[in-house]
């Protein structure tokens, strides 16, 4: 098969413009209390609305809409208001990528990527035989007669046989969680803002060993939005824009239901091309990341992505993070908003704001000095994807 990248020809093109949010805090407290303030699509809403006055436009301009699952795209038109030319379902990081190609094409000029989720108040259970998506979607639901029916057990082995082919410790871990709660003290929109040391993480329980309590993110309701748009008209616009220069995407599809390519290679070799894809797309190289964004519905993620990407060598993720670091304080900063484990749980969407915010400079105490480029990986289900931001 033919290496392409059919995707070099987008540098530069397209930029994020406007983000937003609900108030994850506060609809985290109702929901505990017992009450729903809104539905997945109301949750969207809130955040479609605070995106449009954070990029300083009208509802009017949007001919493009990226619903993310699991709602409906002729629904969240109507709740939205709007009569797009083009859309599409799809999660944060594929929307994006459809996105680029829709404005690139001329399919529509601005686009709107909407997320909610009322995950936690539903009681969404993502794992067991009734697990969110089922049989059409969850590879590890294959499993379900050998007991093996959640995304912490998939992990968990990932993890367990990680350790034994490089020697990384439950101690070199809790690094991430560390961390990455240092940044969420940090960031006023977080769910859990309270510091962790490394003993207070291995003081808590296994859930499923050898990943502890802090490993897993969090599950609370929500929704986000951006706005994107081609560069050229971004530049033009009121707000400091988010300029999408590289983007790569490869999947690990063959023997996927069987998890054999995540329990051999983990996700290196989907990792590596993206990283060819993305990087060369750029102009820029790891050493040219101010910060990095990662997919952490488990805290595993974050060496397996250091190590695919070219960060370090294989084997050396828990060398790289006590030599080098992964926090503000020290080194390489990962997940500066907190992330899935400590922010707020929108599969990926939360991670995009955060990535505007350190580009535009607006992120206060937890700011990246200097920030010129963010990077931006997911690598969920075999497929990997990654999104460098810049000026």
């Amino acid at each position: 098969m033919t290496d392409l990248n059919p995707s070099a020809a987008l540098a530069g093109t397209t930029a994020m413009v406007g983000v937003g949010h609900s108030d994850w805090i506060a609809d985290y407290a109702a929901v505990r209390a017992g009450t729903k303030p809104h539905d997945s699509f109301g949750y969207a809403a809130i955040a479609f609305n605070r995106s449009l006055a954070d990029a300083g436009i009208d509802k009017s301009e949007i001919d493009g809409l990226v619903a993310g699952p699991p709602t409906a795209h002729e629904r969240m038109c109507e709740v939205l208001g709007i009569d797009p030319n083009w859309g599409t379902q799809a999660d944060a990081m594929m929307g994006i990528q459809s996105a680029m190609m829709a404005i690139a094409t001329g399919m529509c000029e601005v686009v709107a990527l909407v997320y909610g989720n009322d995950q936690r108040s539903a009681a969404v259970n993502y794992g067991g035989s009734n697990a969110a998506g089922g049989n059409a979607f969850l590879s590890y639901i294959y499993h379900a007669p050998w007991g093996f029916t959640s995304q912490g057990a998939l992990y968990a082995i990932m993890l367990r046989r990680f350790m034994h082919d490089t020697g990384f410790t439950e101690r070199d871990l809790a690094e991430v969680a560390v961390a990455q709660r240092l940044h969420s003290s940090l960031n006023p929109h977080a769910l859990m803002r309270k510091r962790v040391t490394v003993e207070e993480y291995m003081a808590t329980n296994y859930v499923c060993e050898p990943l502890h309590l802090l490993d897993y993110c969090l599950i609370n309701d929500g929704g986000v939005a951006f706005i994107m748009m081609s560069a050229e008209r971004a530049r033009r616009g009121k707000r400091k824009p988010a300029i999408i220069h590289g983007i790569g995407r490869h999947d690990l599809s063959r023997e996927a239901t069987s998890l054999e390519p995540r329990l051999t290679n983990f996700y290196r070799p989907a990792q590596k091309k993206v990283a060819e894809q993305a990087f060369n797309m750029a102009g820029a190289g790891p050493k040219d990341m101010s910060c990095l964004q990662i997919y952490d519905s488990f805290s595993v993620h974050i060496p397996l992505a250091l190590e695919g990407y070219g960060y370090c060598g294989y084997g050396e993720a828990a060398k790289f993070f006590h030599d080098h670091g992964i926090s503000l304080e020290r080194g390489l900063p990962v997940n500066t908003s907190g992330g899935h484990l400590s922010e707020s749980y929108m599969q990926g969407w939360n991670h995009q704001i955060e990535a505007v915010r350190q580009i535009r400079g607006e992120c206060g105490e937890r700011q990246v000095k200097d920030c010129r480029y963010v990077h931006y990986s997911s690598d969920v289900a075999g497929k990997a994807l990654s999104i460098i931001y810049g000026h």
